[in-house]
């Protein structure tokens, strides 16, 4: 789960009652990922691969989406599409200089 702001036990609060919002939130374990974080760019490569081959369609309802999202993944799968990520920890240290620390020994 990314780190959004509605992605907490406020939010079950404020949508159901409070027993409910307590049993909900029990009973889920939440990892969240991380703020900066490569594989971000890798899930909207994927999510912007997905709607120009898939989504560039209107679809009237739900059950066609899910079809359609479905036989796309499924293909997508087998042809084992994989996303060649360049972006190396050295040139992360020079992009953002600022998140690494420097030691000066």
């Amino acid at each position: 789960m990314d780190n959004l702001n509605t992605h907490g036990p406020g939010s079950l609060y404020e949508t159901f009652d409070p027993q409910l919002a307590r049993g909900l939130w029990k009973r889920f374990e939440f990892i969240y990922t991380p703020k900066h974080g490569s594989w971000l760019n890798i899930a909207e490569i994927e999510l912007n691969v997905l709607q120009r081959q898939c989504l560039n369609l209107r679809i009237s309802s739900i059950d066609p989406f899910r079809e359609e999202v479905a036989a796309w993944a499924e293909s997508r799968n087998n042809k084992n599409a994989m996303i060649d990520w360049q972006f190396s920890t050295a040139d992360a240290r020079v992009k953002l200089k600022r998140l690494y620390p420097t030691y000066n020994a």
